[in-house]
């Protein structure tokens, strides 16, 4: 098993380390992992608001197509009339085969 590795924290800006060196001292942990908590909290909320985006969008679909009955839902008396049609074609398919 290899030993893990540190992740390189290399900050081009001074500043830039200084404030999320204090920042993870205020939360007391590690600057690796205050990073990859931050990371993973950025992450999560870009999921999030995905999936409330796709729901948002799934009930508007939802609902523009149960504000008009399509000409594709078939009736009752269609549908009765192909599951008769579907027996019908399965029945002879067996008094075919070989």
């Amino acid at each position: 098993m290899s030993d893990a590795k540190a992740m390189n924290l290399r900050f081009p800006d001074p500043e830039q380390r200084a404030a999320i060196a204090a920042a993870a001292k205020q939360e007391g942990v590690s600057m690796q992992e205050y990073i990859l908590s931050a990371a993973y909290a950025r992450a999560t909320a870009v999921e999030q608001r995905f999936l409330e985006g796709f729901k948002e969008s799934k009930a508007r679909s939802g609902a523009a197509f149960a504000a008009e009955p399509s000409s594709m839902d078939p009736s009752a008396e269609q549908r009765a009339a192909e599951q008769q049609a579907r027996q019908e074609i399965e029945q002879h398919g067996r008094g075919h085969a070989a």
